[in-house]
């Protein structure tokens, strides 16, 4: 929509030339100030085009247009356009010919004054916001299994109570703090960003149906760790062998857990496409730590754990693939739904 002091004429010209439609009809500020919220709401349906516009005129089409439920984004210069850049959910000011009031009244200023560079400004918002939830969903993930795994031994009196000493902690946050802060901060922009339409305006940064899913992510990993836990314990191996059968099946939870976690919609063979430089370093930076703890003595004994047999290798790696990728059958199924 266009929200123009102009002329009528004026501002039905330029709208024909950057293609709005019906062009051809317009409102002047005086008609708009006349009619009342109802009114003017079944009026902006209809209509892109307001002339002589003043400071209320516009403000009050943005009111009605938010009032309807719409998401309202303004551009603006003057100081006429403060008011409407205030209330508006984004109001975006020209940096280079814009006012002092029209900057200050936005949420966000093009430096250039190209419009263009708005939608670039829009994507990379969506991206960071796309990003954060993946960050935060993979962190709800992977702290379930830790906390259950650490507790429900306690709680039920378990031979091995426990299994998780300090330094076992501090190493999986040194793993997990540079994948939510690094890793997810580079990931790409998915294809489809830009297709997805606005969230309301009071919806929070989760639906419920989000976190439900995230929650049974990390509840599933921590139900497979406590099945080993309490078969390898009941056969009468040792605490270290143990722990190295739990701490080993979770790290590598971990990792799998960081490439399932780069989409909930797209399965992995889509998403390892992805451009990320740090895809890979994450994948061997991991294994090498867990090599390292696992074989060289210093770090094993540092750890509390003991020698790994192969076939128990085996047995961790295919528990954690069950137990995490799962989850790619379950977006296979919600994209055909969808």
């Amino acid at each position: 929509k266009l929200l123009t002091g102009d002329h009528p004429q004026t501002a039905t010209t330029i709208a024909e030339q950057v293609g709005i439609k019906s062009y051809t009809k317009y409102l002047v500020g005086e008609e708009v100030m006349a009619m009342s919220a109802d009114q003017l709401k079944n009026e902006v349906q209809k209509v892109n085009i307001f002339a002589r516009m003043f400071p209320d005129a516009k403000l009050k089409v943005v009111e009605v247009l938010k009032e309807k439920g719409d998401i309202v984004a303004m551009t603006g210069d003057g100081v006429n356009d403060g008011p409407a850049l205030k209330s508006a959910d984004i109001g975006i000011a020209m940096g280079q010919k814009g006012t002092e009031i029209a900057r200050q009244s936005a949420d966000l200023i093009l430096t250039d004054d190209n419009l263009q560079k708005t939608v670039e400004a829009i994507r990379y918002g969506r991206k960071i916001f796309s990003n954060l939830k993946k960050a935060i969903r993979y962190i709800i993930s992977i702290h379930i299994p830790i906390i259950l795994t650490a507790s429900i031994p306690v709680v039920l009196g378990w031979k091995f109570p426990n299994i998780f000493t300090p330094i076992h902690v501090i190493f999986l946050e040194l793993i997990m703090g540079p994948t939510c802060s690094i890793f997810f901060e580079r990931e790409p922009v998915n294809e489809n960003l830009m297709r997805v339409p606005p969230r309301e305006r009071t919806a929070g940064l989760f639906k419920r149906e989000e976190l439900l899913i995230s929650c049974v992510q990390g509840a599933i990993i921590a139900i497979a760790l406590l099945v080993l836990y309490y078969g390898y314990m009941s056969s009468n191996h040792m605490l270290p062998y143990t722990r190295t059968v739990v701490f080993t099946t979770l790290i590598i939870s971990n990792i799998l857990l960081t490439f399932v976690t780069r989409s909930f919609t797209e399965n992995i063979f889509k998403t390892i496409r992805y451009k990320n430089n740090l895809a890979f370093p994450i994948i061997i930076i991991s294994m090498c730590f867990l090599a390292i703890i696992l074989l060289v003595p210093v770090a094993r004994n540092l750890f509390g754990l003991s020698i790994l047999k192969a076939e128990d290798f085996f047995v961790c790696l295919g528990v954690a693939i069950v137990s995490v990728l799962w989850f790619e059958l379950y977006k296979t199924n919600l994209k055909e739904v969808q």
